[in-house]
């Protein structure tokens, strides 16, 4: 299925558990192939309960010795503006699955800003935006991820870039507050659209039945504004990794039973 010269593929595995693992399998290999040869990987995270699952497998896996991880900088497509000790906050949870368990450099932990630093939510936006530009490349100011991992909602909201609402459409700027969010906790910081489309390759994990129909509703191309994960993409592949329940609508054509 070919989308804006990109091809969206959609792998499936039985259960969640599965998933996670093969998931895993092939970042660990993305990473290894990477930095062996002594490239830098920057790679942005997702919460929710398969973006944990994910990186617990990765951190079980024994090969995680063989990643040089000083070249790794990790960042998150959005974060709730919590406290960074709050169980809402998607760093902790990375932490917690992997990051502390594996020799990376600490500057390369990329965390938005809690209220406790001393920013507004805007600034705490505004802060993630200049990290961000650090790193830019291509001309953007940006990074290009070597992985984006996204999260699917029910309603097909990936980050915090929820159907309908302002977000969804900014492309002026790397990194946005949200108030209000339809989902709890009503602060967050998200990235933007651009910023997720600019990723080599955009991985979406979404397990379940109740994510059937907005997996069907991406793939056969709906508006991006009303279904947001329809607009994710990744400049060299576009992944929508899924367990059997949330396959349920998807046309056998498109499952990739190779990669």
């Amino acid at each position: 299925m070919k989308v804006q010269g990109t091809t969206k593929s959609v792998v499936v595995e039985p259960t969640p558990g599965a998933l996670a693992t093969r998931v895993a399998d092939r970042f660990l290999t993305r990473l290894i192939t990477r930095t062996r040869n002594n490239r830098v990987a920057h790679v942005c995270l997702t919460g929710g309960s398969m973006g944990g699952a994910v990186l617990e497998a990765a951190a079980g896996d024994a090969r995680i010795g063989e990643i040089d991880w000083s070249l790794v900088h990790f960042w998150w497509g959005d974060e709730r503006f919590v406290e960074r000790d709050s169980s809402d906050r998607n760093s902790l949870q990375s932490r917690t699955a992997l990051l502390d368990h594996i020799p990376v450099p600490a500057e390369n932990i990329h965390e938005v800003a809690a209220p406790s630093d001393g920013l507004t939510l805007d600034e705490a936006a505004a802060a993630y935006a200049a990290d961000l530009a650090r790193y830019g490349t291509d001309g953007e100011d940006w990074p290009s991820f070597a992985v984006c991992f996204l999260g699917v909602g029910p309603d097909g909201h990936i980050a915090s870039l929820f159907p309908d609402r302002t977000e969804v459409t900014v492309t002026d700027v790397a990194a946005l507050p949200v108030r209000n969010s339809p989902k709890p906790p009503a602060e967050r910081v998200t990235l933007t659209r651009p910023v997720l489309n600019a990723s080599k390759r955009v991985w979406l994990v979404l397990t379940g039945a109740d994510k059937a129909s907005a997996l069907g509703l991406a793939l056969a191309g709906a508006s991006y504004a009303s279904v947001p994960a329809a607009g994710a993409k990744g400049r060299r592949r576009t992944i929508f990794f899924v367990d059997e329940a949330a396959a349920s609508e998807v046309s056998p054509d498109l499952i990739d039973r190779d990669y």
